[in-house]
């Protein structure tokens, strides 16, 4: 666990600047389609019912420890990096420090012990271990193209590949 800690946050540190060169805390703010919702908007709920709808309501969804543009831990803020490195500005993200009731029923929906939680197209992808195996595998790319997501990161290997 301690090598996936240290991955992460490296992770992090390295990826320091997001597209055109602007810091990620601010790429994240400029009209990245983000929206990050907490107790408001009726998703506050932690029934099942409310959950599902939750992670029904876009490709990517993400329940995290406050914002994409200010996690407060560092697996949260290690999962916002790797989204960022492949390009994926759209997304839902929930901060389970706004709701209790959020919190523990998205514990329980997924039966994963853990925050933070991904969902593509609805489905349970797993904590920032996961996303962070994924990234390094490839395999990140090949789910966001079931979504229709071009990963970034094709993009930058196409440019590496013209120098």
């Amino acid at each position: 666990m301690r090598g996936v800690v240290r991955a992460a946050w490296r992770l992090g540190a390295a990826a320091v600047r997001g597209r055109a060169g602007r810091p990620l805390s601010q790429a994240a703010g400029e009209g990245g389609g983000i929206a990050a919702e907490g107790s408001g908007g009726g998703g506050g709920s932690g029934s099942r019912e409310a959950i599902e709808r939750l992670v029904r309501e876009h490709p990517v969804v993400v329940f995290m420890k406050g914002s994409p543009e200010q996690p407060l831990c560092g697996f949260s803020n290690a999962v916002v990096q790797i989204l960022r490195l492949h390009g994926v500005e759209d997304y839902r993200a929930h901060d389970v420090l706004q709701d209790p009731d959020l919190r523990q029923g998205i514990k329980n929906y997924s039966n994963w012990p853990t925050i933070p939680q991904v969902y593509l197209n609805g489905e349970f992808v797993g904590g920032c271990d996961i996303l962070l195996q994924m990234h390094q595998s490839g395999d990140l790319v090949e789910e966001l193209k079931k979504l229709g997501i071009r990963s970034a990161l094709l993009d930058a290997e196409k440019d590496q590949d013209k120098k």
